[in-house]
Formats: structure tokens, sequence, C-alpha cells
């Protein structure tokens, strides 16, 4: 870390230590932060070590995020060979045989300040079979298998709802890489040898690669995995286990040829130990088991994953190990970590790309001088958390509510303590059907509904502000949603003809 007289002076040396979806959106983001600084940015990877790269499936805030960093959407999608993502099915959660659907789009429109569930349930009281995805645009489009883009009449019932997407994750990885190069990034691609410590205070002042080359810096990001060169093994920052909670501590994942036309969302199906992940690109699918290696050992999860993909394999499976969990500080010192470093939960909701997402905003917000403000330091790491327990309790929720008892693993997960956080969200739904966050979620009250809803938990009563809306008037505002958003769904192309005439990869041309 370079000396100044001024303890205030500007960050002028930025080294990101690992590559992967994490180091190279790190380095997409600050490279164009840095333009018109005075701000070096260096990328220390090994291609020998290779990253973990399965995070292939997306929620809606990477729109904003490739926006951001100049990425043009269909050219995105074509050098990543993409595919559109509404949301998620979610099969044999609640009970084997079951599935329901978790879109990205909100549920209908809120009436005079009141939220659309209540509406819903009120009407639900009286027309029991009053399905909850009929009131869902981004449900009616997959349902389908139909994808359009938002428009921007406000009268249309695209007009404004959100979507994610599937892509390669290397190659979503070498399009940043391309990026960040062009502006002016150093790329190193060198395995560390060491890591040098300042001794007056402990802050990491350089890293000596295995070609003898010191590369020092004055803040350095740590993207390097499960691992955690810098934030754990070197600065022992101590990491906060949430496996009691969720109990998955594996994978295996293995790449197919595609069968049909991909689908406009992820399919999520539980097994007997876990669930398994489908994720449809335009020439290949991905797939992946999901499992707690207390009730299931992974050559087991390997059967089983080998047997239920619906492709024939063209990669070998890839097993992965991990604790659930999260750093106890996501920024200690000059050392800021991103990805897997600062911490995990299971991909069930595809959070892992968010979470790098998040962690660059922070970092922006708070961008630090040479003094390394501890009260800006601590308010990062106060945002991290809150950010990582609320994805946990909604992750927890998915294994809390549901009603399987066929195997020990579901027993588990139905008769668990859980978050005192989660369980007073719980309570407070099933009362009143409202739906509580705290600060800004990575999920809207919306995808609360969706699980809450599929999985049978309806509130006791609802908002006393609607009591004077007739049951009539009710049903016929409902009806009104219904019929247009069941023709904006059935009325859009297919997912797989969008593609086709907008942002085909190359090599389907």
């Amino acid at each position: 870390m370079s000396h100044s007289s001024d303890q205030h002076a500007p960050i002028r040396k930025i080294v990101i230590v690992g590559g992967g979806t994490a180091g190279w959106m790190a380095a997409a983001s600050l490279s164009r932060f840095a333009q018109g600084r005075s701000l070096d940015i260096t990328l220390i990877e090994s291609t020998s070590i290779g990253t973990v790269g399965v995070g292939e499936a997306t929620i809606p805030s990477i729109v904003h995020f490739n926006h951001s960093v100049g990425l043009d959407e269909l050219e995105f999608i074509r050098a990543t060979r993409a595919s559109f993502k509404l949301g998620i099915q979610f099969e044999n959660w609640r009970t084997p045989g079951d599935k329901f659907f978790h879109p990205f789009a909100d549920y209908g429109i809120d009436f005079s300040g009141v939220e659309f569930q209540h509406y819903f349930y009120r009407l639900r009281k009286n027309n029991p079979a009053a399905d909850l995805h009929d009131y869902s645009i981004g449900t009616q489009l997959a349902k389908h298998n139909n994808f359009a883009q938002p428009q921007e009449n406000p009268n249309n019932p695209l007009a404004d709802f959100s979507y994610a997407y599937h892509f390669d994750a290397a190659l979503y990885a070498k399009v940043l890489r391309e990026l960040s190069i062009a502006r002016g990034v150093a790329h190193i691609d060198q395995k560390i040898e060491k890591v040098n410590l300042r001794e007056s205070d402990g802050f990491i002042e350089s890293v000596l690669l295995d070609n003898g080359q010191v590369v020092a810096g004055d803040l350095f990001i740590d993207c390097t995995g499960f691992k955690g060169l810098l934030i754990e093994e070197t600065l022992n920052t101590g990491y906060e286990d949430w496996q009691k909670w969720l109990l998955c501590d594996g994978a295996v994942a293995v790449q197919s040829l595609n069968t049909g036309e991909p689908t406009p969302y992820t399919r999520v199906t539980a097994l007997d130990a876990g669930w398994m992940w489908q994720i449809p690109l335009q020439h290949r699918t991905g797939n992946g088991y999901v499992f707690c290696s207390r009730f299931l050992d992974r050559k087991k999860a390997e059967e089983t994953l080998l047997q239920r993909i619906s492709g024939q394999p063209i990669t070998t499976p890839k097993p992965f190990a991990f604790k659930a969990g999260r750093r106890t500080k996501v920024w200690n010192k000059n050392c800021y970590a991103l990805g897997l470093a600062s911490g995990f939960i299971e991909p069930l909701e595809s959070t892992s790309i968010s979470l790098i997402q998040t962690g660059i905003t922070h970092l922006l917000t708070f961008f630090p001088d040479t003094s390394f403000d501890p009260t800006m330091i601590a308010e990062v790491n106060r945002r991290h958390q809150h950010e990582m327990e609320r994805i946990r309790d909604f992750i927890v929720l998915h294994y809390k509510l549901t009603q399987r008892t066929d195997t020990e693993f579901w027993r588990y997960c139905q008769a668990m303590e859980i978050p005192a956080s989660l369980a007073h969200k719980i309570d407070l739904f099933k009362s009143s059907g409202h739906i509580l966050q705290h600060e800004p979620e990575a999920f809207e009250k919306s995808s609360w509904l969706s699980i809450y809803n599929g999985f049978g938990i309806v509130p006791a009563r609802t908002d006393n502000r609607i009591d004077h809306f007739s049951d009539e008037n009710i049903a016929t505002q409902l009806a009104k949603i219904k019929q247009t958003l069941d023709q904006a769904g059935r009325g859009a192309v297919s997912h797989a003809e969008f593609i086709r005439r907008h942002c085909v990869a190359p090599d389907f041309d």
C-alpha cells in the first residue's frame, strides 16, 4: 500500500485478485468509475486455477448492471448465448407432484394504497379456485413459453415488468474482460506466491507473484472464491456458519444438449436430499444437484443427476463443496471481498451474481481514500450483513414451508428452528396478509407472495381498508386484470422466436 503524508489522499491503485464472474464484474464497473480519475486497476488471476463458473441464472438487477457498465443488451445475449428468464418454476417442493411459479413481475395492481394480495384473498374467500398466477404477466408469458420486452405504453400490460437472463458464465466473464482491458485495466495471468502486509497496521501492502513480480496497491479486491486468499487466509476475518438452517453443503453440475427450445424460466425440482436445477441457454442446458451430504453421498447425487437430465451430457459431472454462511466482514482494513469470498448462499434463487453487483455498488457508494474511514467501512459491513441475512431468510422459507415428510431431509427442514427475523415475517403474513421488508431487500414483496402462495399459506384476514369494497366490485376489477394479462401472455411471440429475430448467437445463425 502506498504511503502519503496526506492521510486522506485519493486511492491511486486498485488490485483485483481473482478473475471469473466476480473479478471481471468488479473490473468492468471500476473501470467505468475510473474514467476521468487518476486510478490504475490491475486484475491478477491464474487461468490454471479455474473458477466455479456455474452461476448461470440471475435475478433482474443484472439488467441494470449490464447497462451501467455499457453493455448493449442484445449484443450481450448473443455473446453469452443467453436466454431470457421470467422467473423460476418450482416442482415437488410443497408436495411430490406439485408445482408453482415464482415470476419476477408484480401481481395485479395496488388500489387505494392497499397492496394487491389483499384484494386477491378477498376474492378467494368466495372463489377458492382463484389462482394468483392469473395476475402476473411474467407467469402468463412463461405459461406459453413466450417472451416480450417491456413496452413504453403505460396502458399496455407489458409496460413494466422485470426479467433476468440465463447465460454462459465463462462467456460473460470473457465479455467483461474484453471490455475492461479496452478501458485500461491491466491483466496479469500469474499465481500469487505470497501476500505482504504492512507492519505498522496489518494492511495489505502488495502481493508477490510466482514469477517474482511484486504488485503493490492501495485497495485490494478479493475475488478468490471460497478460499478467500486475502480476506480470510491472510486477514483471518472469520466466517458465520448458517448450515443449521441451510443444510445443503455440496453440489454436482453437468451440462447437456438441449432437447427442445429453451424455456424462458429456470426449473428447480425438489429431490430426496436437496434439489436439481435446469438452466436453458441457447446452445445447451446447465444442470445440477444441490444436496446435503448428511443424507446423500456425492456418488449417489451424481448418479441421480445423470438419470434425470433430459439431454445427452456434454461435460463430465463437476463436484463442489461449500458451507452456507457469510464472512463476518466483507471489508477488512484495505481488503474488500466480492463473490464467493464474501460468503455463500445456495443458488436456489440465483442470488450469487446479484450479491457481487450490490457489493460493487456499496464500494462505489462509500469509495474510500487512503484513510479508510472506519465509519464508512462499518456501514458497508452492516449493509452486507443485512442483505445476506434477508436473502438467507428467503431461501430458508422454501425449506421451512414444505409439507414433504417422505425423506429424513425434508422432515428435518419442516421441523427445524428458523431465524427469529423470518419467523416474524411468516407470522405477520399468516395473520394479516401483510408482507414485511426491512430497508431495500434483494427480493421484492411480490417474490415473498409467490412463495407463500406456492406453499399454500393463506392469511387469516385482509387489510381492513378494503372492507368497504363490495365482493362484486373486487371480482369485476380482478376479472379485467386477468383477461388483459391472459391476452398479453398469449399474444406475445415465443421465447425461441424472439431470440431468433433479435439476438441469436452467431453459432446458430
